[in-house]
């Protein structure tokens, strides 16, 4: 079912990842012109809950205001809702998106509690955070079906319910539903059983409750009590369907990166969970065209990652790569696993779904955000009255006026080039940002000169009108004929507009235009940075030494 709409206006390209979209359980992130997340949720239907945003018409103001935020969305997909609602609370933790605000607050995570009395008692319990020694089992997303389960639990194993403990049997003793602590004649080890019971079944293991449960639908059945053994059928499907495990939160202790991978003919697809303290708080997500071998290029993806993020101490990995890559454990120094105990698997096996599902979608994708490419090139090339197909991006870091050093990324034919790319330090004995730049500029273009290679059609400089009046002296003194411009920050250091000779365009935030100048900018941005820490790093090193 494709999806059309009419009151919110949203760009094809979005559209087109919308009418894609799994009907699988996970989670939603979506993100504003800025690609920052402004807002998580859960869905039991992906599909589903994300197309109601775009074609209902009947939300609050609040839902309003982020649809018109809404300019991409990206999702994880979980094996259940209960997966769902714990990967959400984790990431809404994390994000802190703006429009989460208000589901920020624990109190609506609800555990079943077993209370550590004589007699304990079995409840529904809120906590922000639970207490030490406190034997809770949660948390879930839906109180209805909790209480529900409570109350079934009840019937199976009695247990007291008053608080305090009465001197005369109460209604529940007399239906068979508490075995009376209050009475004398009450029996302690019943009592031991009942919460022994309980607590396998909360703990997952689940097989003598529903071996319970089926011999009294048998004996209801021989004694033509059909009315009993129907609503014990029932309490058995309530049963079942809320010991679906979750694999989102795992042992406490542990932290790892679990990596999902997978390949066609010209892509290859890396998937990370990124979990601390047992909780996936972080996902990393890559698609791109490889050539050759594609293990040894998701190797190459992997040690170029864990050059700008933290080393886990251990990686979950399909034991079948690294059997044929053994290599792996050299070129990143850390514990790969070889064999999963049970949890384990099943978090690799949602990393491997992720990554397969985002090849999937990479490829039905790629046709419309082709066209949006071409429609921002299409707005470039009337601005500049030229055609614009090559573009060089250039931008300068430093560290508080030292270490400064300037970084050119290269865009032709559709793609970004980085085997073209370039970055070298600043030679000026007293830096600073113009002169940075003009440096880098007389050093690159001289270069391509006397090389005899092509000039960009374009040349974009991070920074406004007094970078745009440096760069374009530089390039007077070196070609007669350039196209330039510069992309201006506003004060909250965000793209803002285009300067151009005798002109400044203001940038729609929902335009393609926009959103491909944006794309360059933090493009150049991170691979500069990058850069720059490299050489702080050895600059600091060689402190020490000396």
């Amino acid at each position: 079912m494709s999806l059309k709409i009419t009151k919110n206006k949203i760009n094809f390209l979005l559209l087109t990842k919308i009418n894609n979209l799994p009907q699988k359980s996970g989670c939603y992130l979506f993100k504003n012109c800025y690609n920052n997340i402004i807002y998580i949720g859960k869905a039991k239907n992906l599909f589903s809950r994300i197309k109601s945003y775009f074609y209902l018409t009947n939300h609050n103001p609040k839902t309003n205001n982020l649809i018109q935020e809404i300019c991409d969305v990206e999702y994880i997909i979980t094996h259940n809702e209960l997966e769902a609602f714990i990967l959400e609370a984790n990431l809404i933790k994390k994000h802190i998106p703006k429009y989460n605000f208000k589901l920020l607050d624990d109190k609506n995570y609800a555990y079943i509690e077993i209370t550590n009395e004589k007699h304990p008692r079995l409840k529904i319990s809120y906590y922000k955070k639970v207490p030490d020694k406190t034997k809770v089992f949660g948390p879930y997303p839906y109180n209805n079906s909790m209480k529900e389960t409570v109350r079934l639990l009840h019937k199976i194993y009695p247990l007291r319910r008053c608080q305090p403990i009465p001197k005369k049997p109460c209604h529940y003793y007399q239906i068979n539903e508490c075995l009376g602590p209050c009475c004398p004649n009450n029996k302690s080890i019943d009592y031991s059983m009942n919460i022994r019971g309980i607590h396998d079944f909360l703990q997952g293991k689940n097989k003598n409750i529903f071996n319970k449960i089926k011999n009294e639908i048998k004996t209801a059945i021989k004694t033509l009590n059909f009315e009993k053994a129907q609503e014990y059928q029932k309490i058995l499907e309530h049963l079942k369907n809320i010991t679906i495990k979750q694999f989102i939160e795992l042992k406490p202790n542990l932290s790892c990166d679990i990596i999902g991978f997978c390949f066609n003919k010209n892509e290859i697809s890396l998937y990370i969970f990124k979990m601390y303290q047992g909780k996936i708080q972080e996902h990393y997500q890559v698609v791109s065209e490889y050539i050759d071998d594609p293990i040894d290029n998701m190797i190459t993806y992997l040690h170029l990652y864990y050059q700008n993020h933290l080393l886990p101490k251990k990686i979950l990995l399909n034991p079948s790569l690294i059997k044929q890559k053994p290599e792996i454990k050299k070129i990143i120094n850390t514990k790969f696993s070889v064999k999963f105990n049970t949890e384990e698997k099943q978090i690799q096996e949602l990393a491997q779904k992720n990554a397969e599902e985002n090849l999937n979608k990479y490829n039905l994708l790629y046709s419309a955000k082709l066209e949006a490419t071409t429609i921002a090139l299409s707005e470039l090339s009337k601005l500049y009255q030229n055609n614009i197909n090559h573009i060089e991006v250039i931008d300068i870091s430093h560290s508080f006026g030292k270490y400064f050093v300037s970084g050119i990324i290269v865009f032709k034919n559709y793609q970004l080039q980085k085997k073209s790319y370039c970055a070298f330090r600043i030679k000026q004995t007293y830096p600073n940002e113009y002169n940075s730049l003009a440096e880098a500029i007389e050093r690159r273009y001289q270069k391509l000169i006397n090389l005899n290679l092509p000039f960009p059609d374009l040349i974009l400089v991070d920074g406004g009108i007094g970078q745009f009046n440096i760069s374009q002296k530089i390039l007077k003194n070196l070609i007669k004929k350039f196209n330039l411009g510069a992309l201006k920050k506003n004060n909250k250091h965000r793209l803002e507009s285009l300067i151009l000779p005798n002109q400044e365009i203001l940038l729609n935030h929902k335009s393609f235009l926009f959103r491909f100048l944006f794309f360059l900018s933090e493009e150049v941005h991170n691979f500069t940075i990058n850069f720059h820490r490299k050489i702080n790093n050895q600059e600091n090193i060689g402190n020490l030494i000396n």
